[in-house]
This record gives C-alpha cells, structure tokens and sequence, in this order.
C-alpha cells in the first residue's frame, strides 16, 4: 500500500484559500492557490495530500450540502481537477475528507424533508426525524445531530437510496479528480457493515484505494478489522508526545507506543499503520503546547520515527502558533505564502530519512534505553534495523548499551556514527541511526 510509504501534507481548504466562513454563494477560484504551493510541499518531501472538506457546505466544510459539487468558495469542479492533475504529475497522491455520518441542513435532500415533511420521499434519508417534535431551529420536527449539533443532521446509513447516493458520489470522485483515498470522518459514528461495504466499493473502482479512519480512542487493531479500512487517527500518541515532551516523562509516550506496536502478543496495533501527527485542524497548534521551543524538532523527530505514516498540518512545519481556545478560524489560517526556516529544513530531512528506510516504513518497535529526557528505540524490518535516539535534556547524553553493532550512518544527517564507549547524543538532539551489519 503506498500509504504506508507517504508522507502527508494536510490543508484546509476553506481556510488555507481565505474563503469566508458563511457561504456566500460567490464564485472565487481560491483552491488554485494549491498549485502555487506545490513547490514547496516537494521541497519538504511531501508525497500524499489530505484536503479537509472541499464540497459545498453551508459553512466549514463538515456540514455538506452537495457531495458532487466543489464548494463554490473554492472554485469550481473544473478547477479542483487542475489542482488534482498538478498534484498527481508531482507523484502527491490525493485524498480527500469523507462526511458521510452527516450532512448540513442546506443538504437538497433535507431541504426537501424541511419544506414537505411526511410527504418527502427522503424522510428515511436521516436519523430519527419526528414530526410531533421541534429543534432548536424551530422547524416543527425534530432529527438527530450529530452529537447534538443540529448544523449536522445525521444521515441513515442503513438506507440503500443513502448507501448509493454516496458510492455514486465517491465513484464521481474518482472518475472526475482521480483521488487515491478518503478520509473518513467520525469513523469511530459510522455503521461498520457501511464501512464495509465501502471497501468493497473502492476496491472495485480503483488498485490499492486508500481508507483512513477519524477515530479518537478505542482498540486501533480490532477497529481496523472490524471497519475493514486501511488505517486510523493516532490519537492515543499524539496525546502522548506532547504530554511527555512538556513533562520531561519519555516514559509515557513509550508506554503508549509499547502498546500499540510492541512485538509482542498484546500489542493492540501491532503491524498497523496508524496516521501519526503532531497536530491537525482540530487542536492547538503544536508550536502552542510545547513549552521548550528547543523540543519542538524533537516532537517531529518522534512522529517519524515511532511506526505509522506521519502527517504535518500545513504551516506548522515552520512553527506556526495558534490555540484552540482561540476558536477554530484561529486553527485554520490563510497564509500568502508558505514559509521556510530551520524547522522546516530538518522536517524535510525527516522525509528524505523516511522515503528510504524499510524499517522506519515497516518495522516493528522495540524499546532500547529509557529515561525521564532519553530514549532509544528499535524499528526493525526484514532487511534494515534503524535506532531511533532522542534526547531531550539541556546537557549532552551518552547512553551505554549494546548496539548490536560497531557502527551506524544517522539518515538525518548522513554522517557516520560510533557505537564504541557509549552513544552520544548531543543536548536536544534526534537520530535514525541505521546499523550496518
């Protein structure tokens, strides 16, 4: 799966273009700004890209009123397949937000519910719609919203007419921009059987069609069999990595990875490929939580180096602050142009590092030395076996272990690296030190 080999790049479309946040049904071909940026997401090694929703929305994007139509704040259908083909003939695969728990309210079909009530024909279409009931729009009927949220009306995934409007959608998807996978948002909300169907579907449609699941908590390997999807939101980690940077406890994001993908019997993911990140459109900025700026390379270093295919959320890999409190607008900026500094440079040479390594790609986990500031972890595949080394204190760290060999090349720097009288690690400082044999 070449997902499991990519490095992705997240946008927001709405806010990386500038569109304004209610739909004000102008026409502005905004989302051409992508290509602009191409350049820049080649130079930082990006080879996958995940759009947050691009079709017509009443107003962020996650509460849909058409599945075919880009929304018109962004341009039109034609102009997202030109984004697209510029994408693709940079070899960045493309994958777009899936929002099929739910829909908006300016959704056509329950516009029609709204305006015919017992008569439409799309009745079925949504989750418990009473008529002997109101909402808080007071519509003289009540319908489920998505964890209350009565922007976002719950669909019925158990009807057939849905189901079909859906795969419809998604094989006009593949047909018109060529996608390569979807995002599924809320995974964790979504009808399995529905889910399965789903793969099913892509499958026919398109060779090694990606599927990644939104899903916050829960047993990620149970649910990547149960939902039958590729991968899912590693948000266990995430939690993890910044809570231990900022406590000076690698212990907990180790213990959350020894979970997850130790070689062992109980390990709840091991051999999946979870999406790592640092931060999304969905959280605070990762430049915002972590105290000591010197760590901040270090929490990228992790995100590369742990299993899982890691994913930067555009301008945070050069340090771009905001925090949730601020509101979501805050969290999804528009920028006039990306940036370049030395965060970005040493992000792009976590890429390079990736993109060669079968055991940073595929290998399995193993913890090697852990302290409060230190550790030194083993990803280890059929044909390489590279030594993650984090140090995350202000002095300098030599660590006395067995290497399990004399000598190794750090993929981060290309320089040679001995393992004889102890391993150095310079103060705030990670490398992938794969042995040689």
């Amino acid at each position: 799966m070449w997902a499991y080999e990519s490095v992705f790049y997240q946008i927001y479309p709405l806010g990386f273009a500038g569109a304004p946040f209610e739909n004000d049904g102008v026409l502005e071909h905004r989302i051409l700004k992508v290509i602009d940026w191409i350049p820049h997401m080649k130079k930082l090694g990006i080879n996958a890209i995940y759009f947050s929703p691009v079709f017509e929305s009443d107003t962020h994007g996650y509460n849909t009123r058409d599945y075919t139509k880009i929304d018109v704040r962004l341009g039109t259908n034609e102009d997202f397949k030109k984004v697209c083909d510029a994408l693709h003939k940079e070899g960045i695969r493309v994958v777009l937000d899936g929002v099929f728990n739910h829909v908006g309210r300016g959704f056509w079909a329950f516009q029609d519910v709204l305006k015919n009530r017992e008569s439409s024909p799309y009745v079925g279409w949504f989750n418990r719609i009473a008529f002997d009931g109101n909402s808080n729009y007071n519509d003289g009927l009540w319908y489920e919203g998505w964890e209350g949220n009565y922007d976002l009306v719950k669909l019925n995934l158990h009807n057939e007419d849905v189901i079909q409007h859906i795969f419809h959608a998604v094989e006009g998807w593949i047909n018109e921009f060529d996608i390569d996978g979807i995002r599924l948002d809320v995974a964790y909300c979504l009808d399995y059987g529905f889910l399965n169907r789903l793969r099913g579907f892509c499958d026919s449609k398109k060779e090694d069609f990606f599927l990644l699941g939104e899903v916050l908590h829960g047993e990620y390997g149970r649910m990547l069999n149960e939902m039958n999807i590729h991968s899912v939101t590693n948000y266990q980690c995430y939690k993890g990595i910044h809570s231990a940077f900022n406590s000076e406890n690698m212990f907990e994001i180790i213990h959350s990875l020894l979970r997850l993908f130790e070689d062992q019997p109980w390990a709840v993911a091991r051999g999946a490929h979870l999406l790592s990140f640092a931060d999304n459109h969905d959280v605070t900025r990762i430049a915002s939580i972590i105290q000591n700026p010197n760590c901040l390379p270090l929490v990228y270093a992790m995100v590369f180096g742990m299993p899982g295919i890691p994913c930067v959320y555009y301008g945070s890999e050069w340090g771009t602050k905001a925090d949730k409190s601020q509101g979501d607008p805050a969290l999804r900026p528009c920028f006039d142009k990306p940036e370049w500094n030395e965060l970005t440079d040493f992000i792009a040479k976590l890429t390079v590092a990736k993109e060669g390594s079968e055991a940073l790609n595929y290998g399995g986990f193993r913890s090697v030395v852990l302290t409060n500031k230190q550790c030194i972890f083993e990803r280890k595949s059929e044909h390489e076996r590279v030594l993650v080394a984090i140090n995350m204190d202000s002095n300098d760290y030599t660590a006395h272990f067995d290497a399990g060999c004399g000598m190794a090349v750090d993929l981060i720097t290309g320089e040679n690296f001995d393992f004889g009288g102890g391993s150095l690690l310079p103060a705030y400082s990670a490398k992938f030190l794969k042995c040689e044999r």
